[in-house]
């Protein structure tokens, strides 16, 4: 019997990633860098001033047709049809049962023409559940474009200033949430979208996937922000930073077993917009009296760090849930976690118990995001 592993995806950016000796691991079938300069370095750089990632492991649908806003508003939970032409929105699909095929982020191309950003380790799922759930509606077409473009997020208090050197675009027009085309290092027709993954301002730029272009890019942007100190930043920095910021994170906080509502996520759920899938299972749940559990902050007070899977208990001793991801936060200097617990137990300064190693760790529920970046005051 063959014990060879699976041959892992590429981006056009490996072979860059590996001269640069960085830390390669199998993240959801692709082989991607997790630390590149060490992750409280690439963390700090970013919430203190820049850092470019790699992210051209998302995959990218596109709905095309007069029919795609119908399909859009079916697939997905949000309103789509409150968004205005260059404007995107975060929002989910959903099974019926209201539980997650996948987080992703909705862009409004046209008004014919939607882009949906989806999840790296969910891709082929996420096509199949597309094409199974609207690919019969009439006037839309579904293409998947995710290996077309190589996706570069430049993040942090400085990646205006960083990316602004590379473009003739005014970026300082683009708000949060919202995306233009325009010229980035020579290329005509880059997506620039004021997005991201680390609670820090941002943005994600869509080039062209093939080697020589994508090296060149992530070499100009490097060079770009090297007076301001700018990190090539790997999967375990992106992980602490949406951490800080509470940012969900597929088979963890969400999944194919947690529903919306307990997920903290209702508020993009937009129950009076008309049907679309996990509706009528997320008006149920309203109507039973909501949640059962719900998804928690946790600060240890104790010496010790909860982590993912880690057990989290009441302080009689009964187990009542379970930490989905916990570290370190390198900025705030805290030991922080997420964890689902019953809502009984989800009160602000509510104490528990983390199991570490066998002994129990003392942690109290606190407030989310963890970390906010401040507004800008000019």
């Amino acid at each position: 019997m063959s014990t060879a592993s699976p041959v892992l995806r590429k981006t056009a950016l490996n072979a860059v990633h590996r001269a640069a000796k960085s830390k390669m691991v199998d993240f959801g079938g692709w082989d991607m860098p997790v630390d590149c300069c060490g992750l409280i370095a690439e963390h700090m750089a970013v919430r203190t001033a820049v850092g470019v990632f790699d992210v051209s492991h998302m995959g990218d649908i596109q709905l095309r047709g007069p029919g795609s806003l119908a399909a859009v508003q079916q697939l997905c939970m949000n309103d789509a049809s409150k968004l205005a032409v260059g404007q995107a929105h975060y929002s989910a699909m959903l099974y019926p049962n209201g539980t997650f095929v996948d987080d992703v982020v909705v862009h409004k191309l046209s008004d014919n023409d939607y882009l949906i950003v989806i999840n790296a380790g969910t891709r082929e799922k996420d096509v199949q559940w597309v094409r199974q759930t609207i690919g019969h509606m009439p006037g839309v077409h579904v293409n998947d474009f995710s290996d077309y473009y190589t996706q570069l997020a430049i993040q942090g208090p400085r990646a205006a200033e960083t990316l602004q050197k590379l473009t003739s675009t005014d970026l300082s027009g683009i708000k949060n949430y919202w995306f233009t085309w325009g010229q980035v290092c020579g290329l005509h027709n880059v997506m620039i979208a004021r997005t991201g993954y680390t609670g820090e301002d941002g943005f994600e730029i869509y080039i062209p996937s093939d080697e020589p272009t994508s090296a060149r890019v992530w070499g100009e942007v490097l060079a770009a922000g090297a007076e301001f100190g700018i990190l090539a930043c790997g999967l375990g920095a992106r992980n602490t930073l949406r951490l800080e910021a509470a940012m969900a994170l597929y088979g963890h906080e969400i999944s194919d077993t947690i529903n919306v509502f307990e997920a903290a996520l209702g508020r993009y759920a937009k129950l009076d917009k008309g049907d679309f899938v996990g509706r009528d299972a997320l008006v149920k749940i309203q109507v039973d009296g909501g949640p059962k559990r719900k998804l928690v902050g946790l600060e240890m007070i104790e010496r010790g760090i909860g982590r993912d899977g880690y057990p989290v208990f009441a302080l009689d001793g009964r187990r009542i849930g379970e930490i989905t991801s916990g570290s370190p936060a390198p900025f705030l200097k805290k030991n922080i976690a997420l964890a689902y617990v019953p809502v009984e137990f989800g009160a602000l300064d509510t104490e528990v118990a983390v199991e570490i190693r066998g002994q129990m760790v003392k942690a109290k529920v606190v407030a989310t995001p963890f970390y906010k970046r401040a507004k800008k005051t000019t």
